[in-house]
């Protein structure tokens, strides 16, 4: 009997001990409270919690990685797309994360959804699909200048996809087209132009110097010889036209 009075207690004892022990590792901390008031944030490693006077709370300092739904956008043009995305953030403040916020986690994928849709319905569609790195960086400061007075620390966001419906996408198609046709519209009358020029040069060369003409002449006689043809023209130069009147007008006289 007197050895069960004393087994009773001790175990009583053993027991509040034993729960009364934490082990937090390296990357959780643990925000104490004292009667329903904070009193410290505590951890790494073993840390001892009184029952029912203390409360312990585990936080997670680690990045988490959070998917955030695809979202429906409106742009800027009445373009209307969904959007997926994927945020990067942390805790830095764990008194902050629990007292200032009810489930940090939920604000913060909440916060997230509604500030992907604002951001990107100021942007046009062009915005969207070329500029994706500067949206990325948009969406991140707003959200972690939002999220800064909870202790949380967003440190990226991600734009993965941005799906346009089947006729959208055939509209880009030929307007992708119409941009090529211009384009190679605009390089060959360039090209007529650069060769224009170049022809022009050549021909005042060519004024100044009239044994560069006959040369001319007779490489391009060259070249017709050499071509299969049944039937071979031969152009006479200005200069012979010119010499034949000169000619004729002296037998005349």
């Amino acid at each position: 009997m007197y050895m069960l009075e004393y087994i009773a207690p001790l175990f009583l004892l053993l027991a509040i001990i034993i729960s009364a022990i934490r082990i937090l590792n390296e990357y959780e901390r643990g925000v104490i409270f004292f009667l329903g008031r904070f009193q410290k944030v505590k951890g790494p490693g073993l840390i001892i919690v009184i029952p029912l006077i203390q409360r312990m709370v585990r936080v997670d300092l680690r990045v988490v990685t959070y998917d955030i739904p695809t979202q429906d956008v409106i742009s800027r043009d009445n373009v209307t797309v969904h959007v997926s995305a994927v945020l990067y953030f942390r805790v830095v403040d764990p008194e902050r994360a629990i007292i200032q916020v009810e489930h940090y986690f939920n604000a913060t994928s909440q916060l997230a959804q509604t500030t992907l849709r604002s951001v990107l319905g100021q942007h046009d569609l062009d915005e969207m699909l070329s500029q994706r790195d500067k949206l990325n960086v948009d969406i991140q400061n707003i959200l972690d200048e939002q999220t800064a007075s909870w202790g949380i620390k967003v440190t990226n966001v991600e734009i993965k996809h941005v799906d346009l419906n089947e006729s959208m996408i055939r509209a880009i198609a030929k307007q992708a087209e119409a941009e090529r046709e211009r384009r190679a519209k605009v390089i060959h009358a360039e090209g007529e132009l650069q060769a224009s020029e170049t022809l022009l040069q050549a021909a005042n060369v060519m004024s100044q110097n009239p044994q560069t003409l006959q040369l001319r002449y007779l490489q391009t006689l060259n070249d017709i010889s050499s071509e299969n043809s049944s039937m071979i023209v031969f152009p006479l130069p200005l200069e012979i036209l010119k010499a034949l009147e000169n000619i004729v007008p002296a037998k005349s006289e």
